[in-house]
């Protein structure tokens, strides 16, 4: 308790401290603020005084300037009559700018000889007003007289002193300029004297004249007095004639007094400032009030931080306990992670904690307390990463190495930071097990450069590896060739025989070329029936003799299925690398140019692409194909297919039919013509988006009328060319059809391939976000075949997975593709997509698909393709 007192005590002494120095402070900033504010009013003060001055004498040097212009009347003209006298006057039009102006007016010198020159005035205006002055004698005004007299021997305005007006009786004055005879202006005082022939004189009220010049924010800030002093040369004779304003009472001094000396008269400034206009600010009391309780407030600040620090002592080791309870449930919860964690101390790795998922990973030897960890050693990859850790200070992130364990090796992706307990540096590690998925990832990775059926390298790995090669001969290190094989006989035997056949015959012919090709080179399957070889630092002869053997090759191999044999014979287009400036598009067109010049000169050749053959061959046969492409569009010989998708499971069925349409051509003879033919042609010379729009707009046109069955359609898929999505206009063109034609948006979706899709990922997104917004759907065709990443799906709108038909095809026999499929589907329903698997050639297929999980199945075992309703005769 006494103990508690004395606390008490000592914190109020604080306070009253805290409260003193406060209060101390805001006095001294109040009465700071006090002379700031009095020297920003005397400032202001000031100005106004300056703004009075100025005013005053602009108005008389205007005033002056006037008589000048005035004056130059007579010195330009033998003779001035009343007549040009007045007109000056109405040209001006000075009341425009003095109202306090009276007259202009004219005294001519007479002289009287042994008396003093008279000065009768003879001109006037206006004369309204003013007839009083014609004819008055100047000698009758000492002060107009003495302005007259001195104007004459300095040819400088001159500015009368106050005297009575005979036009008005009030107090005026009146400023004076002398008239010479024409010609030069005299130069001296003796010369002036002889040639003065009269005076020129415009004459003001007083008052009026300077109360023009001030504005009421003046004349409402001061009291003003205006005081004539009199000639300049002799202040005080005669001086001290109250011009404007009223003096002050008596005992009272201007707090401002100017003076301002023109026309060779000085006149007296006394300004008085009035107290209802420069009223002390209060502000300095404010100032006072907000610093005073602001110490009020650091006072209780002072007693409040006082009370918190001992407060915060009592709880202190009430804290301590219940951080030693926290620690205890942390290790406790670590211990449950399946992460391995581990805690290491100083550069020896000294085991400080690891959890229950560490000890089962690297063994018991990880939780001898104090003893340095085997696998931090520094000849080990972990020891160098955590030692450069603990020396950088910078954090490792989830770096992927290997670590021996107590069962083996294991891969995991390693995060470390170091930091400091007890004054001594530590790392913290926490290593995430990432063995299974890195094989899986190897997997896919394999599976995403090869081609499930022969497990040769794809297209897309093969177009790699060849805009490498592309890249060495560009820089001149070597030369290369490519070879494009074309199986000739691989339609008959599908057609004939079944898919299942020409599987089995593409993996036989691939071991064949495996066999007959150089370890060196490379061997890739580019696709249905098409093959690729690049052959590394080779000629045109060699290329052509490796053509040569893979054909003979192929020529006396011999298919047998089912009790048939088979002959094959290959088409192969050959093209040297060998010069810089080749691109990839140029050198496939070219191997594809050469292949089909050797299917046109009868098959089973082997032809070297050659400028010239390759222009033939463009002309003979891939333009006939673009012609007749174009030549079907024109004369409306396009037809559309249909094939049905059909939900995999029974109680998936829904209340409408899902479908994909398929585009045909027809030739003269209304024989059809399948897409194999003609579509590459259109795609490689840009028909395609006009392919696309053509099915596109005779699907929506005619949507009530594909099918018998058209009003229980629920889904119709349409497939989309890389061409048409790079089209800008193309989703505008559908916006507009989906206005024209009364089909639900929801009712379409649009097939993009993986393989468009990947290539040009932002273009792909917008068009399909642009179409979405109105309800159009969008599936994600041949999914597998190009990529084997999923990383982009969760950025790319779609709504339905296509899954490759090379996986679907050799479901039953490759795990790896049953991996895959199931991979696919359980991601794709992750992300609430539904997932269609193609190519289903069989109910066993169908089974398996239904066991992953797969939405709908489609190929030929659900249904063949067969015409609409628009293209049956």
């Amino acid at each position: 308790m006494d103990e508690a007192r004395r606390v008490g005590r000592r914190a109020w002494v604080w306070v009253g401290l805290a409260l003193a120095l406060g209060l101390l402070a805001s006095a001294l900033l109040a009465t700071q603020h006090h002379r700031l504010l009095q020297g920003t009013m005397r400032d202001a003060q000031l100005s106004q005084v300056d703004r009075v001055e100025a005013a005053i004498t602009q108005q008389l040097g205007n005033a002056a300037l006037l008589t000048r212009s005035v004056q130059s009347l007579f010195l330009a003209s033998d003779q001035v009559t009343p007549e040009e006298f007045q007109l000056i006057y109405e040209n001006l039009q000075p009341r425009e700018t003095f109202p306090s102006l009276l007259a202009f007016a004219y005294a001519e010198r007479v002289a009287q000889p042994g008396r003093p020159d008279r000065y009768p005035t003879t001109m006037v205006a206006p004369l309204e007003g003013n007839e009083q002055v014609i004819g008055l004698d100047v000698m009758s005004q000492p002060g107009n007289l003495a302005a007259v007299m001195r104007s004459r021997d300095t040819d400088e305005p001159v500015v009368s002193s106050a005297f009575t007006l005979v036009q008005t009786g009030e107090d005026g004055l009146i400023i004076r300029l002398p008239v010479f005879v024409p010609g030069s202006i005299p130069d001296s005082t003796p010369r002036r004297r002889e040639q003065m022939v009269g005076s020129l004189g415009i004459s003001f009220h007083a008052r009026g004249l300077i109360a023009a010049a001030l504005n009421d924010e003046l004349t409402a800030a001061f009291d003003l007095l205006v005081v004539d002093e009199g000639v300049v040369d002799q202040v005080g004779e005669g001086g001290g004639y109250v011009l404007f304003g009223t003096p002050w009472q008596a005992g009272e001094e201007a707090l401002h007094v100017r003076h301002i000396e023109f026309g060779s008269r000085r006149w007296r400034l006394e300004l008085q400032p009035r107290p209802q206009v420069w009223v002390e600010s209060h502000w300095p009391w404010l100032t006072f009030a907000v610093m005073g309780a602001a110490s009020i407030l650091l006072a209780l600040l002072v007693w409040s931080l006082l009370a918190t620090r001992e407060r915060a002592l009592r709880l202190a080791s009430v804290l301590s306990s219940r951080f030693r309870d926290s620690e205890a449930r942390f290790r406790r919860l670590n211990d449950l992670l399946p992460a391995l964690v581990l805690l290491l101390r100083g550069e020896q790795f000294l085991t400080v904690y690891a959890n229950h998922a560490a000890v089962q990973k690297l063994g018991t030897d990880v939780t001898r307390t104090g003893r340095p960890l085997a696998i931090a050693s520094p000849q080990a990859q972990l020891g160098a990463q955590l030692r450069s850790v603990l020396a950088s200070g910078v954090a490792v992130d989830a770096h992927p190495m290997e670590i021996p364990g107590a069962a083996g090796s294991f891969w995991a992706n390693v995060s470390a930071t170091r930091v400091e307990l007890d004054g001594e540096l530590h790392v913290l590690v926490l290593a995430n097990d990432i063995s299974e998925l890195r094989e899986l990832n190897q997997q896919l990775g394999y599976q995403a450069s090869h081609d499930a059926l022969t497990d040769m390298l794809n297209r897309r790995e093969f177009e790699r590896r060849l805009a490498k090669t592309l890249e060495v001969v560009g820089r001149g290190e070597a030369t290369a060739a490519l070879l494009y094989l074309d199986l000739d006989q691989f339609k008959l035997i599908n057609d004939t025989c079944g898919h299942a056949a020409g599987d089995q015959m593409l993996a036989e012919v691939s071991r064949l070329l495996k066999a007959s090709v150089a370890s060196g080179d490379v061997l890739a399957r580019l696709g249905g029936d098409e093959f690729g070889v690049l052959l590394q630092r080779t000629g045109a002869d060699d290329a052509v003799a490796v053509g040569e053997r893979l054909r003979e090759s192929i020529e006396s191999f011999v298919f047998a299925w089912e009790r048939r044999n088979f002959s094959l014979s290959v088409s192969i287009g050959a093209v040297v690398l060998d010069r810089a400036g080749l691109s990839l598009r140029e050198v496939l067109s070219q191997a594809d140019q050469a292949c089909y010049m050797a299917k046109e000169r009868g098959r089973n050749k082997v032809q070297l692409y050659v400028e010239s053959d390759a222009e033939t061959v463009k002309r003979r046969s891939e333009m006939e194909w673009v012609n007749r492409v174009r030549e079907a569009l024109k004369e409306d010989r396009m037809c559309l297919d249909y094939q049905r998708i059909e939900p995999a499971r029974p109680s998936r069925r829904s209340s409408g039919l899902h479908l994909e349409l398929l585009v045909r051509m027809r030739d003269r003879d209304g024989q059809a013509i399948q897409p194999g033919a003609f579509i590459p042609a259109a795609e490689r010379f840009g028909l395609m988006s006009q392919v696309d729009r053509w099915v596109v707009e005779t699907a929506l046109a005619n949507f009530d009328r594909l099918l018998p069955d058209a009003d229980t359609i629920e889904l119709c898929t349409i497939n989309l060319s890389g061409l048409t999505v790079d089209d800008d206009a193309f989703a505008g063109h559908v916006l507009s059809l989906l206005e024209r034609y009364p089909v639900p948006p929801h009712k379409l979706c649009f097939e993009i391939t993986e393989t468009v899709a990947v290539n040009n990922m932002t273009r792909v997104v917008a068009f399909m976000q642009r179409l979405r917004q109105v309800g159009c759907r969008f599936a994600l065709d041949d999914f597998g075949a190009g990529a084997a990443s999923f990383g982009y799906l969760k950025n790319m709108p779609i709504d339905i997975i296509k899954i490759d038909g090379s996986f679907i095809r050799n479901l039953e026999t490759d795990p790896v593709s049953y991996s895959i499929v199931r991979a696919v589907t359980d991601i794709g329903h992750q992300i609430g997509l539904e997932v269609v698997a193609e190519w289903v050639d069989s109910e066993r297929t169908r089974e398996l698909l239904r066991g992953l999980g797969v939405d709908y199945v489609q190929g030929f075992h659900i249904h063949r393709p067969e015409p609409t309703t628009l293209s049956k005769p």
